[in-house]
């Protein structure tokens, strides 16, 4: 009997889902049996806000677990992972990817432009803080930490004490709880953050026959997508908690698919951003990303990151998010 593939996770209850959901497709399309294996990180282990963890504080376990053998493969929420390459690891699948749009989840059913001035409204990324200052609505925005469960009931219950939370509408999905989403936010409000909603499947980079078995469950268009966005972080050097936002779609064009990106870099305040577009081919995603953040940063995106002296690409300089 072939012997099961240890699949790294962290325990919470949405990485166990989404790893949940991998493990399963792997089986039904490969016929291996996959077995989960708990790794806990420093980032669950700590209560301080998002984006002074550190870049990786949320994969750095389950990557070191993984260089060292004991798992096989770990499932990442793509956002998660820093840009920079990682020595002797591979991403062998990117698989189809969740809706990326931020959701809204507010007492008494409300949505965003039903909030009254003054609502208090939590989340635990920088990149929705600063878009939400920049709707001019005078929300007052509370960052906050914690599992899906605990930022909900933070809205919703009997011990409330915000008027809503906005988190990933792809946690919800995989947890099943998209009915206590009262508006999933359309991007011109609230672009994602990069690769927001899609999973990573990783493994040793010299374990090729894993790698080919993995391949079965990378999704082209999203992988793409995600490789626009990412190199537009990177080129930024922007951290998974800074305040950018980037959200590419393929489609398909006239002369074959196409991929239209969307960036944004956001003052932390709302009171300065600078958004722009680019269009191109899936086969040059990465190329499309460096040149939308060399046009954000000919626009003076550095200033808005607190950094005046661009020094080029590969260094995290904000922490990551869940």
């Amino acid at each position: 009997m072939t012997a099961p593939l240890r699949l790294g996770t962290r325990g919470s209850a949405l990485a166990m889902a989404q790893s949940g959901h991998v493990a399963d497709a792997l089986t039904a399309a490969t016929g291996r049996p996959v077995e989960l294996v708990e790794i806990v990180t420093a980032g669950d282990r700590s209560s301080a806000p998002v984006h002074r963890l550190g870049v990786g504080v949320f994969v750095s376990a389950l990557r070191d677990a993984l260089t060292a053998g004991e798992i096989d493969l770990a499932v990442h929420s793509y956002k998660d992972l820093p840009t920079a390459e990682y020595g002797g690891l591979y991403i062998a699948a990117v698989p189809p990817r969740q809706d990326p749009r931020d959701a809204l989840v507010a007492r008494d059913g409300r949505t965003l432009a039903e909030l009254p001035p003054g609502a208090t409204v939590g989340t635990g990324a920088l990149r929705r803080i600063a878009q939400l200052h920049a709707l001019g609505m005078q929300l007052t925005v509370v960052p906050i930490r914690g599992n899906v469960d605990t930022r909900i009931r933070r809205a919703l219950g009997p011990d409330a004490d915000l008027d809503a939370v906005v988190l990933a509408r792809a946690g919800l999905a995989r947890l099943g709880r998209t009915d206590e989403i009262t508006e999933t936010l359309d991007p011109m409000l609230m672009l994602p953050a990069p690769a927001q909603g899609a999973l990573a499947v990783e493994c040793r980079a010299d374990d090729l026959d894993l790698v080919e078995l993995l391949a079965v469950l990378d999704h082209a268009p999203s992988r793409a997508a995600v490789t626009a966005e990412r190199a537009l972080l990177a080129t930024l050097e922007a951290g998974c908690s800074a305040p950018v936002a980037a959200y590419a779609e393929v489609a398909e064009g006239d002369t074959g698919d196409e991929i239209y990106l969307r960036g944004a870099v956001i003052s932390p305040d709302g009171t300065r951003d600078i958004r722009l577009s680019r269009t191109g081919t899936p086969a040059d995603a990465a190329e499309i990303g460096k040149a939308l953040a060399a046009e954000l940063l000919a626009r003076g995106a550095d200033s808005i990151l607190g950094r005046p002296d661009h020094t080029g690409p590969g260094t995290q300089q904000f922490g990551s998010t869940e």
